[in-house]
């Protein structure tokens, strides 16, 4: 059974930083990639980043591209979410997935969320 579980999240204001973190269990994520997705308010949930399983592939949004970063330690079988210069817009739950093969494409477990609050 896989377990995704997200950790980091928190109020945080305008122009601050937080580092999200995603730790997986229950099989060996070889060849597995590893996303972010997040869902504001009133809104439907939204990709914001994915890695490969060797990490030599990112992909972002556009919204968050030059002030999130994706990384993973496979060791750890643990995914982070760096994240800078935040803005009131990216209030939201915060959701770790992570999938087979290609980062790209719909991603098949997901852990339960966290929470990221930005105060302008």
């Amino acid at each position: 059974q896989v377990q995704l579980v997200e950790s980091g999240g928190g109020l945080v204001q305008a122009g601050g930083s937080l580092r999200l973190s995603c730790a997986a269990s229950g099989r060996t994520f070889s060849n597995y990639a590893m996303g972010w997705f997040r869902q504001a308010p009133g809104k439907e949930r939204e990709f914001v980043a994915a890695i490969s399983w060797g990490a030599g592939s990112t992909y972002y949004a556009d919204s968050v591209k030059g002030r999130f970063t994706i990384s993973r330690d496979n060791a750890k079988n643990t995914v982070y979410l760096q994240m800078n210069s935040l803005e009131a817009e990216d209030t939201a739950v915060y959701y770790c997935a992570t999938k087979r093969g290609s980062l790209y494409g719909s991603y098949d477990y997901w852990g339960l969320g966290t929470h990221v609050t930005v105060s302008s």
